[in-house]
């Protein structure tokens, strides 16, 4: 029985910040998506509940 290879966290925790980093350029085109999203929904809401 052979042991799994340790994962080197400082490894693992640089594949997190890249990920982290490549989502941030988007957050200028994601943010007013999902207001605009998030208030027709609870527009709607109020709507249906009025």
């Amino acid at each position: 029985m052979s042991n799994p290879t340790p994962v080197d966290p400082a490894k693992s925790a640089a594949v997190e910040a890249d990920a982290v980093e490549s989502i941030v350029p988007l957050m200028p085109l994601v943010l007013p998506i999902a207001g605009g999203v998030l208030m027709l929904l609870l527009a709607s809401i109020a709507v249906y509940m009025a």
